[in-house]
């Protein structure tokens, strides 16, 4: 497979500007799951988990005499897995979490995968490649299980109902009737269900692990970051709105992103034959940004492109990098569980 690795930020602007090569959502993602990611759907689920979580701390902390060692990372992935199932899947959350860990096992071995070198070695029946198919199939499985018993049960507002009125509605389009066992329904009803573990809950543990990791190398940020919490939770409460006047926070989590993003890559296909500058790209040509190699280039950022200094996002993103659109944390489209970030 022949691939474009992009590291040019003006020809990173060509890429979010083509629709030659735009890789873009259908329309009733963000508008019809709005209320569940960016006008606060998602707010107490977050806030309920979050809560249980630092109490656990607190009981370990209190039985091992005032200290103790807390596996963050771990902590971070089974608090973003909880809140995640129970937006996705509603009352099937419990079977949403037994999902979410086959396809954290499934990520796991992809991994080794990767960056193997060699032509078509995925189609080779080794032992990981078998055991890759194994839980291909027994995720899919789990996944329309859970799918055909919300067929026949209530109206619930969640992720997979969103899922399912959103095949209804591709059916419509095609012309073709919604049935849940056509197979291509199903495929984007399964997709789309580990787009949302991908997407968000090994993301957002990361990100948030790394944030509490460097307000504890950086205790001047810790310090302030909680005088802002203790000022816009007063009464100890969290609310959405109350997040959104935590400016500190906001660029505490922002300079996290910039030093280490989620996403290694941001990874387009060109559909049709393209030009981006004076490069002409062929239509098929898998297309990739290093994120990382853009948020540490001292030609946009400054001297102190590798330091972790937050206040260069006082002003927003246009104020920090001398070209905004090379900051893609997220990669250059919009992450469906942006908005749910830590």
């Amino acid at each position: 497979m022949q691939m474009l690795c992009v590291t040019d930020p003006n020809v990173v602007i060509d890429i979010v500007q083509c629709s030659s090569v735009d890789l873009g959502k259908p329309s009733y993602l963000s508008k019809d799951r709005g209320p569940l990611l960016g006008q606060g759907g998602m707010y107490g689920l977050m806030v309920e988990a979050t809560t249980s979580m630092l109490s656990s701390w607190e009981d370990r902390v209190s039985k091992s005499g005032g200290t103790a060692e807390i596996a963050i990372d771990e902590d971070m992935k089974s608090l973003s897995a909880d809140i995640i199932s129970k937006t996705a899947f509603g009352s099937s959350y419990s079977k949403g979490k037994d999902i979410f860990s086959k396809l954290r096992e499934l990520q796991k071995l992809m991994s080794k995968n990767l960056y193997v070198g060699i032509p078509f070695s995925r189609y080779m029946p080794t032992k990981t490649n078998r055991e890759i198919k194994r839980l291909e199939k027994e995720i899919d499985s789990m996944i329309l299980k859970v799918v055909k018993e919300r067929m026949g049960a209530e109206r619930e507002t969640d992720f997979l109902q969103k899922i399912l009125e959103g095949a209804r509605k591709c059916g419509e389009q095609d012309d073709v009737p919604f049935k849940m066992y056509d197979k291509s329904h199903e495929k984007l009803i399964v997709d789309n269900c580990k787009n949302i573990y991908f997407a968000g809950q090994e993301t957002t543990a990361a990100t948030a692990a790394w944030s509490l990791m460097l307000l504890a190398v950086y205790p001047d940020w810790q310090a302030r970051a909680r005088a802002e919490a203790l000022e816009a939770c007063k009464d100890g409460i969290i609310t959405a709105d109350s997040l959104r006047h935590m400016k500190v926070l906001t660029t505490i989590i922002q300079e996290t992103l910039r030093l280490y993003p989620p996403g290694v890559f941001s990874v387009r296909t060109a559909l049709q034959d393209a030009r981006l500058k004076e490069i002409q790209v062929p239509k098929g040509l898998e297309i990739q940004v290093p994120i990382a190699m853009l948020h540490q280039n001292p030609d946009l950022w400054g001297a102190d492109a590798k330091e972790f200094h937050p206040e260069r996002f006082a002003n927003g993103i246009a104020a920090a990098c001398k070209v905004p659109q090379a900051y893609i944390p997220f990669t250059e489209l919009v992450c469906v569980l942006a908005k749910i970030s830590p």
